[in-house]
């Protein structure tokens, strides 16, 4: 795969080919820069003044180019649109189709533009982190807010690019009037829903969504999922991602997700009275809730090398595995065994098949609803975590069939064995395995798209994408030479988890550990939440329920006023540090000091630490997304892999605390659990501060 400034090159249009960021010279530029100081013949101040005005030059000239075209492009809809007045008066059949023919050519070229707009982005992204890098500054933070909000910001032009949007709007409209409506005198204002089938339309559209997509809900809701784009794709690559899309099997892999959280958090709420029932300390639930994650530090492995190869394979046997593990998880209870217990929740975390679930929405979604399907990934999770215990607390009940007992103990065993087997033959039903890349790219082979075709299919990609350059180009920040290409080992996926960790760098391994630290903080909360809850204040098991649900729906709401509002606001490092702040506040407000120990002291803690904890993790994936290397994208051990793994982990470790701390007595649960959580989350803001203090 080639850098950076090779494909710009090559995916410059040439007649526009002075207008285009010119990323070679400035990257010349900035090591140029880095001479001089190391030399003593430039200071750090001149080097900031003289590279601001060389960005502002080379952006006024971008801007003053995109407003020439769009300038040209509304000359010829004005001129397309006295034609079709004329027509209105003398219908002529020839005339509307050629007139259509016309507009379509103005969408074509403006796709021209969109591609311009955005390659230029790229690039002007790219050069920034760069500079960035090299001399420890934020400077793209200066840069960006200086230039952005300034009343006569040419940044903005490419950022919001208003005038492309009334461009896209002239042209739909006038193809929707021009097509045949059998007598309708509705425009598209009045049935914005109905669709207007035409390719040129809907590629602007496309085009005009994703440079849209930046810093909005929907995006940052994405990030959660850990799910990484490539930055260029090829037509070619979105048509195997076309071929390879199945709307129900992606249904299928979303309700994967939803079950298995449900799965996860179902028995939280019973799951001390079900270790008690069996003869065991109710602290044992930590080792019965924790079982399932054990399971799942090997079950991603293995789940994310067999995806490799088949999907519908993985997520049959998930399935199958998570029947039994279930239905062995219900008839411990007349079993009298504290073994089965355990093996039928080992058997449900060997089930796990989330690493299956990115890999297809990564590898098999068209790269236009990818960022969608990646927030369903999340909502899915989000409301499976808040469905499991609210489900345990509707299941209490006791009665008995034969030989086999019903109660709120078994229940939640009964109902996923039932939920997996209908899923199960669901999945059989309507799941379509995916073609290899291999088969797409050696099925019928049609003519060489031409150049307007390209462009409808090509200029689907975002803005502004979250993801780390090629890494060889930024560690190495080697001179682009235009005969040169980066070797294909250098962007190889990592082989091995111990070549997945020496690819990430310091500031990886902090948002790793942030990782860890919010999981286990919130795996505390939520498993020791009936044992604490019931020892402090008697509640009941309906009670603990409602409780747990009601943080599991705090998640999307509190991702909405984030992802929409206060990501605007605030620079995600701001935000990370001040969520892992509250999280601190949360856990000491959570500590037994005073009696006695109050209901609105522990609810009010709880409630802080799992909202600054979601906060912290949408923040936290984000920036990881960023600066991981690209060769984590794809791959069995690819970036979505590590953080589950670190997040396991976290999990359990946290849950063999929860049992370890039963055997000093229940009166010393709550402190025992939570001082590991302060001090882990004590070492994370060092770590933040310390590693990005050092970066900036």
């Amino acid at each position: 795969m080639v850098a950076f400034g090779k494909k710009l090159k090559d995916r410059q249009i040439q007649e526009w080919q002075g207008y285009y960021i010119n990323y070679k010279l400035m990257k010349k530029k900035v090591k140029q820069y880095d001479n001089q100081i190391k030399a003593g013949s430039l200071d750090r101040r001149h080097v900031l003044k003289d590279f601001s005005r060389m960005l502002d030059n080379q952006i006024e000239r971008i801007v003053l180019f995109m407003l020439e075209q769009q300038g040209v492009l509304a000359s010829r809809i004005s001129e397309l649109n006295k034609q079709q007045e004329s027509l209105q008066e003398q219908p002529d059949i020839s005339k509307i189709i050629e007139l259509r023919e016309s507009y379509r050519d103005v969408g074509r070229d403006l796709l021209k533009l969109l591609f311009f707009v955005e390659i230029n982005a790229i690039g002007l992204r790219k050069i920034l982190k760069k500079f960035d890098k090299r001399f420890g500054y934020r400077f793209t933070d200066y840069y960006v807010k200086t230039r952005a909000n300034h009343p006569y910001s040419q940044l903005q032009q490419v950022f919001k690019h208003v005038g492309l949007g009334a461009v896209v709007g002239a042209i739909s409209r006038n193809l929707a009037d021009l097509q045949d409506r059998q007598g309708s005198y509705l425009s598209i204002y009045d049935q914005p829903s109905l669709p207007l089938q035409d390719s040129v339309v809907d590629s602007l559209q496309a085009a005009v969504d994703r440079l849209s997509h930046s810093t909005n809900f929907l995006n940052f809701l994405a990030q959660h999922a850990l799910i990484m784009q490539e930055e260029f794709p090829t037509p070619a690559e979105e048509q195997v991602d076309d071929q390879r899309y199945h709307f129900m099997s992606l249904i299928l892999n979303l309700a994967n997700t939803f079950l298995y959280m449900v799965n996860t958090y179902i028995i939280v709420p019973t799951a001390d009275d079900y270790s008690m029932s069996l003869g065991a300390a109710a602290t044992v639930c930590g080792i019965v809730i924790g079982a399932m994650a054990v399971a799942q530090i090997f079950s991603s492995v293995y789940f994310s090398s067999w995806s490799n190869r088949s999907y519908f394979r993985p997520l049959v046997f998930s399935s199958i595995v998570l029947f039994v593990g279930n239905i062995m998880y219900a008839l411990a209870y007349d079993l009298k065994s504290i073994p089965v217990l355990l093996i039928g929740r080992i058997f449900c975390g060997l089930g796990s098949a989330r690493a299956v679930n990115r890999r297809y929405i990564s590898d098999c979604v068209p790269l236009k609803i990818r960022m969608q399907a990646s927030a369903g990934f999340v909502s899915a999770s989000a409301l499976g975590m808040a469905c499991g215990p609210a489900l345990a607390g509707l299941l209490q009940t006791n009665f008995k069939i034969y030989k086999l007992t019903f109660n709120q103990d078994t229940l939640p065993g009964w109902l996923m064995a039932f939920a997996w087997l209908v899923y199960l033959i669901w999945l059989w039903i309507s799941f379509r395995e995916p073609a290899t890349e291999t088969e797409v790219n050696t099925g019928p082979q049609e003519p060489a798209n031409n150049e307007n075709d390209v462009l409808e299919n090509g200029v689907t990609q975002p803005l502004l994408l979250k993801v780390e350059d090629n890494q060889q180009d930024d560690e190495n920040d080697q001179e682009y030479d235009e005969s040169e290409e980066a070797p294909e080992e250098s962007r190889q996926p990592a082989n091995s988890i111990a070549e997945a960790y020496r690819l990430l760098t310091p500031s990886v391994k902090v948002q790793l550990l942030i990782y860890f630290m919010l999981k286990y903080a919130m795996e505390i909360l939520l498993s020791e939440s009936s044992v604490v809850t019931t020892y402090y204040f008697s509640w009941s098991t309906g009670t603990v329920a409602i409780f747990l649900a009601c943080l599991g729906l705090t998640v999307l709401p509190i991702n909405v006023v984030v992802g929409s509002y206060i990501s605007n606001m605030f620079e995600d490092r701001q935000i990370l540090l001040v969520s892992e702040i509250m999280v601190f506040l949360g856990i000491l407000g959570s500590f037994h000091i005073v009696s006695p120990y109050t209901v609105p002291q522990y609810v009010c803690s709880g409630l802080i630490m799992f909202v600054a904890a979601e906060v912290l993790e949408g923040v936290n994936l984000s920036l990881l997304s960023r600066v991981m290397s690209s060769r984590l994208s794809r791959g069995t051990y690819n970036g979505g892999l590590l953080s589950t793994e670190a997040g396991t982990f976290a999990r359990v470790i946290a849950d063999v605390t929860i049992t370890l701390a039963g055997y000093l007595g229940q009166s010393k649960v709550l402190n025992v659990t939570l001082l590991p959580s302060l001090l882990i989350c004590v070492a994370s803001i060092i770590a933040t501060c310390y590693t990005y203090n050092s970066l900036y």
